[in-house]
């Protein structure tokens, strides 16, 4: 019997992300880094900085997914609960980890910088949790079970997944392909791709429009699947919708901008 593929959900942590003063970009690099290891974010969540929502969501999304990835609250301020939290929704306790005290204080004596008990708070670790390296800023993340605890900073959050991807269960990478109509309505299209998607169930059909002005306006159309060898009939199929239309197709490299 097959294994079915992972399955990640992203926690986003913060106040501050809920007021709108920052924006995130934590789910985009997540994403972006599992999916050529085979594992869909299929769920995105952001709370609060109060323990008792951090600690639902963690339960909550630990028994539905295979992974859960956490970013923010783990900083020296008095509102870094993630920690806390962390671990309070696994029924442990929490301390400050040795090994992280040392790495700590070496670092602020490398940079001449008074080594507070606030800084001390960013190693305290639950108990039973393995860590994260940080190459960045030195304070790890940390694992328990299939949750992994990461910074909030986005350079910092992207460094720490390369001590996570030899970690996970990798499974069938999803293939996509973008074709671009300007000037295309969704309204022109919508009866072919629905028609398309129903021919071919193994393929995943999606339509994005976009309109920056007039004459910058259009629809993205995007296929996804497993199965790498559709991808040239899928294409060919799209380019076809879109022509038939009277709009040049445009195929898009992804992460073109």
């Amino acid at each position: 019997m097959t294994q079915p593929s992972p399955t990640a959900a992203v926690l986003l942590i913060g106040d501050e992300l809920l007021s709108g003063r920052t924006r995130d970009i934590n789910l985009q690099q997540i994403a972006k880094y599992l999916a050529p290891l085979g594992i869909q974010v299929h769920e995105s969540r952001t709370v609060s900085d109060f323990q008792e929502s951090i600690v639902t969501a963690v339960n909550e999304l630990r028994a539905a997914y295979t992974y859960v990835f956490t970013t923010g609250g783990i900083g020296p301020t008095h509102d870094d609960i993630t920690a806390d939290a962390i671990a309070a929704a696994f029924g442990v306790g929490i301390d400050e980890h040795p090994e992280v005290i040392a790495m700590l204080a070496e670092r602020c004596a490398e940079m001449k910088t008074e080594f507070t008990p606030a800084r001390r708070r960013m190693a305290r670790i639950p108990h039973g949790a393995q860590l994260v390296s940080n190459p960045v800023s030195g304070a790890p993340g940390f694992q328990m079970e299939n949750v992994f605890t990461l910074a909030g900073v986005p350079q910092v959050a992207r460094a720490m997944l390369e001590d996570i991807g030899h970690r996970l269960r990798t499974g069938a990478v999803v293939h996509k392909v973008t074709i671009r109509g300007l000037g295309l309505r969704e309204g022109d299209i919508a009866e072919p791709l629905g028609a398309l998607a129903q021919e071919i169930p193994e393929v995943a059909f999606g339509s994005y429009p976009w309109f920056r002005s007039v004459g910058d306006n259009g629809v993205h159309l995007v296929a996804s699947t497993i199965r790498e060898d559709l991808i040239s009939e899928v294409t060919q199929r799209l380019e076809a919708i879109i022509a038939a239309t009277g709009v040049k197709p445009e195929r898009i490299v992804e992460d073109a901008k």
